[in-house]
């Protein structure tokens, strides 16, 4: 079960890729059909989540040649939460899947705890998850 709608996931990916090639000394720009590419999107939707990702504050734009996008900020200040939320409404509680008329109403669904901690697991990752975690490590010598 994957918690995030299409648009999310493609923000994941496209802001995901602007972390592994982030370099705060040689900063550089990327465009849509780029990241598109190379995480196998649809270029129009890259688009569209850079163009919200921008307005939001997560990455900065350039348009025309040259243009492009790059994170706003290093990897490691910008959290998974700041990357989802412009996609998704974050619920402080779960729908019951047995509809109305059982949780907050009366007795709890069976499934009640099992969807209020996977909720809180989700958030929990979100929120203590950054995007340095998609940068590349160097790799080490063998001795």
């Amino acid at each position: 079960m994957n918690p995030y709608g299409k648009l999310a996931q493609a923000a994941i990916c496209a802001t995901s890729f602007l972390a592994e090639h982030y370099n705060a000394k040689s900063p550089q720009r990327f465009n849509s059909a780029d990241i598109a590419q190379a995480r196998k999107l649809s270029q129009a939707i890259v688009a569209k989540v850079l163009t919200i990702l921008s307005q939001g504050g997560i990455v900065n734009g350039a348009p025309g040649p040259g243009g492009g996008y790059m994170l706003s900020r290093p990897p490691e200040e910008i959290i998974l939460l700041d990357v989802v939320s412009p996609f998704e409404r974050l619920e402080p509680s779960v729908n019951c899947p047995y509809g109305e008329g059982w949780c907050g109403v009366g007795e709890h669904c069976p499934l009640h705890k099992q969807l209020d901690k996977f909720r809180a697991d989700v958030t929990k990752f979100l929120k203590t998850t950054t995007l340095k975690g998609f940068q590349k490590t160097p790799k080490l010598a063998h001795v």
